[in-house]
């Protein structure tokens, strides 16, 4: 079976066509110009701001024109992600999907499901004449997944519509109507060289093969970091033996928890065999901590030539403690809905810059905006006593809950009459637009919903077939309901 065999046709038309436009995140030219030859093809009016948002509309049913308009919204891009022994240019090369059971998987990347399916939903509504609704504009923001650019940028007035259903979520039967808050801070460690010294034993410890997931969706799970176990294995060594650092490389983007990590150190020639011993130790300690946890969890070492220079010992003391100490994972749970957790923070990426440069890039998340700046402050608290220049991003606001919601008893009520179940009402412990609609529409009345989709952000990304046709049979009833 094929995408263009599943059902509703429709909805996986589009999204089939959305896997062939590449849409990194701040390169989201080709999914913009494909956005509006697709209004230029259907005759529908459309408007694009100067950040690249893009606006589409399309008149009432006949009958439905007194109903109260409603604002679709989607983001175009995506996570860029890949296994290390994939090929792809996520700049110009299509999705490579596969459907396996009731799932549909890319080959070795992520899907793009988040938030392409929601854009495939957005797209059947507006070329679908059959389709009963009120008044419809389709809002389609640019860069949510690295900055929440289009959001921010979002000009007051640009759309008209005081209901706003956000198509960002990822489990049915779930209706979404609060989300965290977050901010980004970065810390800057800047080392000299020096010679790497003779008489030392050379290696590579990597750590890889982690479920990694979204940081803030998946933060409760108690996955490894990468950057943590192997900087776990760096103190150890460190405490133990004269170690010099000559790389260290782990995670790629602030909203992914990270799946991978390496460095390249050296250890006095004498301690190579204690080095193996103790490896082997280590990881028999992390496979009985992450049992059942990570079970595909590799921790290797590589014998490598001589290192021409190394990081000097008081940076490499310096960020190997930093990193020690730097808290990731679930900080508390929250007080006004049970099993949602309210503050986390993710330690998600340690890169050598060619300026004699380590930068850490770490984000957090909560839903109540001073623990939001709290666990931001202890995470720069840290990296200064680490020495490091610290930087903060401006951050965005979460989405406080509103259990009076007119949208949210329409999506219960429709909900139960197509499937005869009572759907869940949560906030969501990750970003979504919705906090930023809000500040700059305060009389919005908004819910967030999808089809289920598991290991987001990573290349084990998946969406389920079954789920994508019954969000979209609620998303037709929503509509015609209003």
């Amino acid at each position: 079976m094929e995408i263009k065999d599943l059902q509703p046709e429709l909805i996986w038309k589009y999204f089939e066509e959305i896997t062939k436009v590449p849409r990194p995140s701040k390169k989201e030219e080709k999914i913009r110009e494909y956005l509006i030859d697709f209004a230029k093809k259907h005759h529908l009016p459309y408007k694009e701001d100067k950040t690249g948002n893009i606006l589409i509309s399309k008149k009432a049913t006949s009958g439905f024109e007194k109903k109260k308009p409603v604002v679709l919204q989607s983001h175009m891009d995506m996570v860029c992600e890949k296994n290390n022994d994939v090929e792809h240019d996520f700049e110009n090369d299509p999705i490579q999907t596969y459907i396996d059971g009731d799932w549909l998987k890319a080959k070795g990347t992520t899907l793009g499901a988040d938030n392409g399916i929601g854009m495939a939903a957005q797209l059947a509504v507006l070329a679908d004449n059959n389709v009963e609704h009120g008044p419809i504009e389709a809002l389609f923001t640019v860069d949510e997944e690295t900055g929440l650019t289009g959001a921010f940028a979002l000009e007051e007035g640009f759309f008209d519509s005081k209901i706003l259903l956000n198509l960002d979520s990822e489990d049915e039967a779930e209706i979404f109507i609060g989300c965290a808050g977050g901010i980004d801070t970065k810390a800057y460690f800047k080392y000299k060289t020096s010679m790497s010294p003779a008489n030392y034993h050379y290696c590579k410890i990597e750590v890889k093969n982690l479920l990694g997931g979204h940081s803030g969706g998946d933060i409760h799970l108690a996955r490894g970091n990468a950057n943590k176990i192997l900087n776990r294995f760096l103190w150890q060594t460190m405490k133990n033996t004269n170690l010099v650092l000559c790389n260290i490389n782990g995670g790629n983007l602030h909203n992914a928890i990270p799946r991978e990590a390496s460095a390249v150190i050296g250890v006095p020639s004498s301690k190579k065999e204690q080095l193996r011993i103790d490896l082997n130790i280590f990881i028999a300690d992390m496979e009985a901590e992450y049992a059942g946890i990570e079970p595909n969890m590799q921790i290797l070492m590589e014998s490598e030539e001589k290192q021409n220079v190394c990081i000097d010992a008081s940076t490499t003391k310096n960020l190997i403690y930093s990193l020690y100490a730097c808290p990731h994972g679930v900080i508390s749970m929250s007080n006004d809905m049970p099993g949602l957790v309210e503050t986390s923070t993710n330690l998600a990426s340690v890169k050598m810059k060619e300026d004699n440069t380590i930068l850490v890039a770490t984000s957090q998340r909560s839903s109540v905006e001073s623990r939001k700046y709290d666990i931001a402050n202890m995470v720069e608290s840290v990296f200064v006593l680490g020495g490091a220049e610290v930087t903060h991003g401006d951050g965005y606001p979460g989405w406080r809950p509103n259990l009076n919601s007119s949208i949210m008893k329409t999506a219960i009520k429709t909900y139960e009459e197509l499937y005869n179940v009572t759907p869940k009402i949560k906030a969501i412990h990750a970003g979504l637009e919705c906090g930023l609609f809000l500040k700059k529409y305060p009389g919005l009345d908004m819910i967030s919903f999808g089809p289920t989709m598991t290991g987001v952000h990573s290349p084990d990304e998946k969406l389920n077939i079954p789920a994508v046709e019954k969000f979209y049979n609620h998303l037709l009833a929503i509509l015609k309901n209003v």
